[in-house]
C-alpha cells in the first residue's frame, strides 16, 4: 500500500506527499509538511509535535496502528485519535475526561471549551442582507422573498439592502411608463386647453368628431397600459378592504375613461347640460390621461426618494471589508472572506485597514479611528486585551484579534438594522392619512351612489343619463389629482428657497415637522466642534520662546506616526516655523519620542514619560490640570533633560455655536441636550462652555437612538443634528433628522435635512423656512 495521505504534524492538516511543502526524516520515518515554516519547527523539536498518530502515516482507511487501539478518543480541538496512555494533556471539563494530542490543542480546549463541543451553537452565521422584504407604505408586511404588497399593491423592498442590489426594477418600469404616457398625454392636454381660447384654432382645423377620436387613441394607451398598475392597487386594495389613493385613482379614471369611450364610440341622448354648443357630448380623456401621467410622475419621485434612502444602508455596509487575514494554526496568513470567518478566529490587521469585525487585541498595539462609531475625535491607543470595533480605521500599528462577533451581532450590522428599521418606520402624518383614507375613499364611493340614486329618483328627464353623469363627475372630483399638482409646486418652492440659504430638504415631511420640534438634540463631534485635533495652547518654559518649542516639536512629530503629529504640524506651519532633522529618533509606544537635533537630546510626550526622563515638571502640573479638565490632550516637551513647554490639544468648538446655541433655547424655546460618544469628562467641558445642562456621554450608536425613542415616548417633538456614521440610527429615529453639510455621506443619507453649511445657524433658518411653508 502507497502513502496517498499524510498529516503534518505540526499543524495537524492533510498533505499529499506528491505535493508537500517539505519533509523530514526522523527515527526511520518520513513526515510530511504543508509549509516550509512546519518544517523548520518540526525539525528543530521533534519530540514536541509526535503523536501516536503523526507516528504512523495516514492513509485512506485506517492505519495499522489504529486497527490495534483498544481504547482511542478523540481529541476535541482537532479531531485526531488519542490513546490515553500516549496524550499529551488531558482535561476535566463537566466531569468528563478529554484527551489531547498536543499541549496547545489542551490550551485552546480550556479557554473556550463550548467552542469546539458544541461548534453549531457558538459559530454565528453572518447576515445575509435582503432576506426579509416589506411594504415601504405598511412596514407590517413582511415576506421571506419579492411580492407586492396585498394593501397598497407596491412592490415590496429588500429591508436590509445589499451592496450590489443593482437598479430597482419597479423604478425602471414605472420611469418607463411615465415618459411614454407623458409624450402621448401632452397633445390631448393641448387639444384641450385650446377650447379655452376665445377662438379655437384646433376647432378650424379639425371635426370635433376627430378631435374626441384622436383623444381617444392617445388616451387608452396611456390609461390602460400606463395605468395597469394603478388598476391593479385599486382592485386589491377592494379585495383585501384597505381603501387607499390608488382606489380613488382607478376609480376616477377609469370612470372618465371609460364614460368619454362610450359616448366618442356610440353616442346616446344626453341631457343639453352635457353636450357642447356644436351638440357633441364633453369627454373627459383629458382628465383621465393628465391624472394617470401625475401619478405615474409621483410614483417615480417616491421610488427615486426611497431608492436615496437606501443608500444610507449601503453606506454603512460599505464601512466593512470583504476579506481578512485569517491567522492559521502555522502562524501564518491566509486571505479569506469575511463570511467565512467565525467567532473565536484570529485576525491580522495591518496599518491602514478597516478592522473586519469585532474583537478582542491579543498581540501588538495600534491607535485606532473609532470616530466612525463612538465620535470620539482622536484617535485610541488599542492593545492586548482591548477591544475593538468592526468598520473602524486601524491607524500606523499591527495587531493580531480574536473575532468575538460575526454577523447580525456586530456594532456596525447593528446600526444597519437599526437604520433600516428606523427609514421604514411609519411616519405619523402617515398614519393619519391612512387613517381618513380608510373613511374619505368609502365616503366618495357612497357619495357617488347616492348621487346616482337622487337624481335618478327626482331628476330632469332624462334622469338615468343625468345620474349617470353626475355621479361620474364626483368620481372625478374626488381623484386626487390636485394634490398631483399642488404638493410638488409647493415642494418646489419651499426647496428652492432653502437650497438658497445653504438648507437641503430631502424629506419633506422633515420641514413640515421642523416648525414643531420641541427638543433638539446635538452631537458634540463634528457638529459643535470642528471635529478634528489643533494645537489650542502653547506654554514655554523659562528661557524658551515659543518657537523652541514648536521647533522641538514639529521636528519630532514630523518622524511621528503619532495621532496627534498632524494638529503640531499644522500649529507649526501656521506660526512659520520649519520643522529640522532629528538623529537617533525613538519612539516609546504610549508615551512619547525623542531624538537629537543638532547634537541636542530633545522629547516629547506625557508626565510619565518626563519622569522617565527625570524632567522636572514642577510649576506646570497646575496648569496641565486646568487643560485636561477642558478635554485637552497635554503634551510636554523638553531639551538636554530640561522642560522647554507645554502644548494642549484639543477638538475646539466651532465659531459662534454659543450664540447660536443661546438663540435656539432663548428665542426658538428649544430644548438643547447634548449626545455624544466621547468620553464624560470631554463632552461635560464642552457642554460647560456652551452653556447646554442636560449631557448624554460615552453612548453608543445604538443607545443614542434609543435616547431619542425615550424622548419621543415622553411626548417630544425630538429633532437631531448629528454629522458622523454613529449619529445614523439617531437621525433616522428622530422626527427630523438634521445632518451637516461637511459629515459623513451616511448621516447625510439618514437625515431629512442637510445643512450644506455646516453652520447651526442654518437649524434657525430651516425653522423660518418651515414656518412660512
Amino acid at each position: 500500500m502507497t502513502i496517498q495521505e499524510a498529516i503534518d504534524p505540526v499543524c495537524k492538516m492533510s498533505v499529499n506527499p506528491a505535493t508537500a511543502a517539505g519533509s523530514f526524516s526522523y527515527e526511520g520515518t518520513d513526515y510530511f509538511f504543508c509549509n516550509i515554516r512546519c518544517k523548520e519547527k518540526f525539525s528543530a523539536e521533534p519530540g514536541n509535535f509526535l503523536t501516536v498518530e503523526t507516528i504512523t502515516p495516514v492513509f485512506f482507511g485506517k492505519s495499522p496502528k489504529q486497527q490495534t487501539m483498544e481504547e482511542t478518543h478523540v481529541d476535541p480541538v482537532c479531531n485526531m485519535l488519542v490513546e490515553p496512555s500516549q496524550s499529551e494533556a488531558v482535561h476535566e471539563h463537566h466531569g468528563t475526561t478529554y484527551y489531547f494530542c498536543a499541549k496547545r490543542c489542551q490550551e485552546k480546549f480550556a479557554a473556550s471549551p463550548d467552542k469546539y463541543l458544541h461548534p453549531g451553537e457558538y459559530e454565528t452565521k453572518p447576515v445575509v442582507p435582503g432576506a426579509k422584504y416589506s411594504c415601504p407604505m405598511d412596514p407590517e408586511i413582511v415576506t421571506d422573498g419579492p411580492a407586492f404588497c396585498p394593501k397598497c399593491g407596491m412592490a415590496l423592498e429588500p429591508m436590509i439592502p445589499t451592496l450590489n442590489s443593482g437598479a430597482n426594477p419597479e423604478l425602471q418600469m414605472m420611469s418607463k411608463r411615465f415618459w411614454i404616457c407623458l409624450v402621448l398625454t401632452l397633445p390631448i392636454f393641448i387639444s384641450s386647453m385650446m377650447d379655452m381660447l376665445p377662438i379655437n384654432p384646433l376647432h378650424h382645423l379639425l371635426p370635433e368628431a376627430v378631435v374626441s377620436w384622436l383623444q381617444l387613441a392617445l388616451a387608452t394607451p396611456v390609461v390602460l397600459w400606463g395605468g395597469w398598475p394603478f388598476f391593479v392597487r385599486a382592485r386589491d386594495s377592494v379585495i383585501n378592504r384597505s381603501p387607499n389613493m390608488f382606489t380613488l385613482v382607478g376609480l376616477g379614471t377609469g370612470v372618465a375613461y371609460g364614460y368619454s369611450m362610450v359616448v366618442t364610440l356610440s353616442p346616446i341622448e344626453l341631457p343639453r347640460a352635457f353636450v357642447m354648443e356644436n351638440g357633441f357630448p364633453y369627454v373627459y380623456f383629458e382628465a383621465a390621461a393628465v391624472i394617470t401621467t401625475l401619478v405615474l410622475l409621483g410614483q417615480v419621485l417616491e421610488l427615486k426618494a426611497r431608492e436615496r434612502t437606501s443608500d444610507a444602508v449601503r453606506q454603512l455596509l460599505s464601512l466593512s471589508p470583504t476579506v481578512a487575514r485569517k491567522v492559521t494554526s502555522c502562524d501564518t496568513d491566509i486571505e479569506v472572506q469575511l463570511a467565512s470567518v467565525l467567532r473565536g478566529d484570529n485576525l491580522r490587521v495591518r496599518p491602514g485597514e478597516k478592522i473586519p469585525l469585532d474583537g478582542v487585541v491579543i498581540e501588538g498595539s495600534s491607535a485606532v479611528d473609532e470616530s466612525a462609531m463612538t465620535g470620539e475625535a482622536q484617535p485610541i491607543i488599542r492593545s492586548t486585551g482591548d477591544s475593538v470595533i468592526g468598520g473602524t480605521l486601524n491607524g500606523t500599528g499591527s495587531f493580531v484579534m480574536r473575532v468575538e462577533r460575526v454577523g447580525q451581532d456586530t456594532i456596525l450590522n447593528q446600526i444597519v438594522r437599526m437604520v433600516a428599521e428606523a427609514q421604514r418606520t411609519k411616519a405619523p402624518i402617515q398614519r393619519v392619512v391612512d387613517q381618513v383614507s380608510a373613511y374619505f375613499v368609502p365616503s366618495v364611493i357612497t357619495i357617488a351612489i347616492l348621487t346616482f340614486v337622487v337624481w335618478a329618483s327626482i331628476g330632469d328627464e332624462p334622469r338615468i343619463a343625468h345620474a349617470l353623469l353626475n355621479s361620474i363627475a364626483v368620481l372625478i372630483i374626488a381623484c386626487p389629482c390636485a394634490l398631483g399638482l399642488v404638493t410638488p409646486m409647493s415642494l418646489t418652492v419651499a426647496t428652492g428657497r432653502g437650497a438658497k440659504s445653504g438648507i437641503l430638504v430631502r424629506k419633506p415631511e422633515a420641514l413640515e415637522g421642523l416648525e414643531k420640534v420641541q427638543t433638539l438634540v446635538l452631537d458634540k463631534t463634528g457638529t459643535l466642534t470642528e471635529g478634528k485635533p489643533s494645537l489650542v495652547n502653547l506654554m514655554p518654559a523659562e528661557g524658551f520662546s515659543e518657537t523652541d518649542v514648536l521647533l522641538i516639536a514639529a521636528s519630532l512629530e514630523k518622524l511621528s506616526e503619532h495621532t496627534l503629529a498632524r494638529a503640531v504640524l499644522e500649529g507649526a506651519s501656521s506660526k512659520g516655523v520649519t520643522p529640522q532633522t532629528v538623529t537617533e529618533f525613538q519612539a516609546s509606544a504610549g508615551k512619547g519620542i525623542s531624538g537629537c537635533i543638532d547634537g541636542k537630546f530633545v522629547a516629547l510626550g506625557s508626565a510619565k514619560f518626563m519622569s522617565d526622563l527625570a524632567v522636572n515638571l514642577d510649576g506646570t502640573e497646575s496648569n496641565a490640570e486646568t487643560f485636561r479638565q477642558l478635554g485637552h490632550t497635554v503634551i510636554f516637551v523638553c531639551s538636554e533633560k530640561r522642560l522647554a513647554g507645554m502644548l494642549s490639544i484639543a477638538d475646539q468648538i466651532k465659531p459662534g455655536v454659543k450664540e447660536v446655541i443661546k438663540k435656539l433655547r432663548d428665542v426658538e424655546k428649544l430644548k438643547i441636550v447634548m449626545l455624544t460618544g466621547d468620553n464624560r469628562s470631554t463632552a461635560l467641558a464642552v457642554a460647560n462652555q456652551l452653556d447646554i445642562i442636560d449631557v448624554e456621554a460615552e453612548v453608543l450608536p445604538a443607545d443614542k437612538a434609543n435616547c431619542i425613542k425615550r424622548l419621543k415616548e415622553s411626548g417630544q417633538i425630538v429633532a437631531m443634528a448629528g454629522d458622523g456614521i454613529n449619529d445614523a440610527p439617531a437621525l433616522a429615529t428622530a422626527d427630523v433628522g438634521i445632518a451637516m453639510g461637511n459629515g459623513t455621506d451616511v448621516a447625510i443619507e439618514s437625515a431629512g435635512i442637510v445643512l450644506l453649511r455646516g453652520d447651526l445657524s442654518g437649524i434657525i433658518r430651516a425653522r423660518q423656512l418651515s414656518r412660512a411653508m
